[in-house]
């Protein structure tokens, strides 16, 4: 893609958890946009949302929305997407989509850009997809380590915030936390279980293979970002009683020797990662700390005692910022820059 000049900005979504971060990223990056456009479904039409000093209002997203728009940071779930994307294409915008629609288009390029930026040389349908959050984090950490000995084998648990359900199941865990301190029984509405003071092992629906959604988008994700299909990945995706910042327990084994200490020299010098890795002073990676910031936390690097090249490592991220609206704002200073 050519670089772009001061850009008008469409947000769809805008008034959602992600959209409001992509707001704020727009504004606290200082990115160039001669003017942004917040959009959202008719329910939202006409609230106000603030960009630095000014206040904006919200209108709605319709596929006539486009006109005389150059990009589009669009978090409106995967069937507006499939609406508004191909639409906003079609007036002269690029697509910055944060839902699952166009992840598996092999026309469509699944960009962390601190792993495959080199994947928006080429956009041909003019959208592309922001990975889901747990995998953007997992492939920052990784793709340093897949660079110096090749990942052959990746597991992972993870234990994601309900901050990824939207701002419904945000109020879902505050109202199940203040119910089960007086003793009564949390209500749920969101999520398939309440989430108040306990884990859920399931996000998204089950597939017949007894994965949910969540952990085949992992998987397939993985392997088009590193491009590396031949990876082993299996994944377990656990919903925890966290308001924000996504954790993951990921065991890799490489194909040639590592070391927790050359895993350690990697991840120090590598973009876009802090490491925190000290457990005698208990220091790691928490949730809370990562709420509200923009890198990929990685700690508790140790070889694995039950394989040869194994290792193990914690891996931290706000997944409403790096899992997706800085994400997203990254890509569009990477299409700026050319």
């Amino acid at each position: 893609m050519g670089a772009m000049s001061n850009s008008c900005v469409a947000v769809v979504g805008a008034t959602g958890a992600v959209g409001r971060e992509m707001v704020a990223q727009l504004h606290e990056r200082s990115f160039p946009a001669s003017e942004v456009k917040l959009l959202a479904s008719s329910r939202s039409k006409g609230q106000k949302l603030r960009l630095g000093d000014e206040l904006l209002t919200v209108d709605e997203a319709t596929p006539a929305s486009f006109a005389g728009v150059d990009l589009v940071l669009m978090s409106a779930g995967a069937s507006v997407a499939r609406e508004l994307a191909p639409a906003a294409a079609r007036a002269g915008a690029v697509v910055v989509d944060n839902s699952s629609a166009f992840r598996q288009d092999p026309d469509v390029p699944l960009v962390v850009p601190e792993v495959n930026a080199h994947a928006l040389r080429s956009v041909p349908r003019g959208i592309i997809a922001n990975p889901n959050c747990s995998t953007i984090q997992m492939v920052v950490a990784l793709a340093p380590l897949h660079r110096e000995a090749r990942v052959r084998r990746i597991v992972v648990s993870t234990y994601q915030s309900v901050s990824g359900a939207g701002w419904k199941a945000m109020e879902e865990l505050r109202r199940g936390c203040a119910d089960v301190l007086v003793g009564r029984e949390p209500v749920a509405e969101v999520f398939p279980h309440p989430i108040a003071l306990d884990c859920i092992p399931q996000i998204a629906a089950f597939e017949p293979d007894g994965y949910t959604v969540e952990e085949h988008k992992m998987i397939f994700e993985t392997h088009k970002i590193l491009e590396d299909p031949s990876i082993a990945i299996t994944a377990t995706c656990v919903r925890v009683p966290v308001m924000r910042g996504h954790s993951e327990a990921v065991l890799i084994e490489t194909e040639r020797p590592l070391g927790a200490e050359r895993a350690r020299e990697l991840l120090r010098g590598a973009e876009g990662v802090v490491l925190i890795d000290d457990p005698a002073r208990k220091l790691y990676p928490l949730a809370r700390s990562a709420a509200g910031t923009g890198p990929v936390y990685v700690g508790r690097i140790r070889p694995d005692t039950s394989s040869e090249h194994g290792l193990w490592l914690w891996v931290v991220a706000d997944n409403l910022l790096k899992g997706a609206a800085l994400n997203a704002v990254q890509i569009a200073e990477r299409l700026r820059a050319g």
